[in-house]
């Protein structure tokens, strides 16, 4: 892995990006959405995670946040580790999920012949933390992460997207109550 992407600075903010493995498209039922909603609460609220910004795509998340442990590395890491497990669940226990034996088999390709992987495979292993150390950096990467879905196609303009800070920004009813970022005020 290279150096660029690793966190280096414990107190500081990142952007954070990953993705599904082969990029599946999961994030399009409310009950996989639920699961991320609950592990970034459960985060803000036991693991000390600040958030500034985020978005949820069908195949991958977008997250800017702060470890206020200074464990970002750590943080992420219980984060995604808790998601996959519980995903996975979720999808085994679905009785609508029209797909199931697809995913669960693309899951399990994605994790053979991994010595870190038990049998299945959820997200793809790197995250690329880029450290937000300006406020023009952050900016680019919130405006960024609120295009997505527009760029996609999904939306006309960012705050119509329901799992995007655009909605906290343009004062719409968010998904999350994000924090403040000192240096942008």
């Amino acid at each position: 892995m290279s150096r660029k992407y690793k966190f280096h600075n414990p107190s500081g903010i990142y952007f954070v990006s990953f993705a599904t493995v082969f990029w599946i498209n999961l994030f399009v039922r409310q009950v996989y959405l639920d699961v991320l909603e609950d592990s970034v609460l459960f985060c803000r609220k036991e693991k000390g995670m600040e958030l500034y910004g985020y978005c949820f795509m069908p195949s991958h998340v977008h997250l800017i946040f702060r470890s206020t442990n200074e464990n970002p590395s750590g943080l992420l890491r219980d984060f995604k580790k808790y998601t996959s497990k519980k995903i996975l669940e979720v999808i085994q226990e679905n009785t609508q999920e029209s797909r199931k034996e697809w995913l669960l088999g693309m899951f399990k390709h994605a994790g053979k012949n991994k010595g870190n992987v038990s049998k299945y495979q959820f997200w793809q292993h790197h995250n690329k933390p880029i450290e937000l150390y300006s406020t023009a950096v952050t900016k680019q990467k919130l405006d960024y992460i609120h295009n997505n879905p527009v760029e996609a196609g999904f939306v006309t303009e960012p705050a119509q997207w329901k799992y995007s800070s655009a909605r906290n920004i343009a004062g719409e009813d968010p998904a999350f109550y994000i924090d403040a970022i000192e240096f942008l005020e």
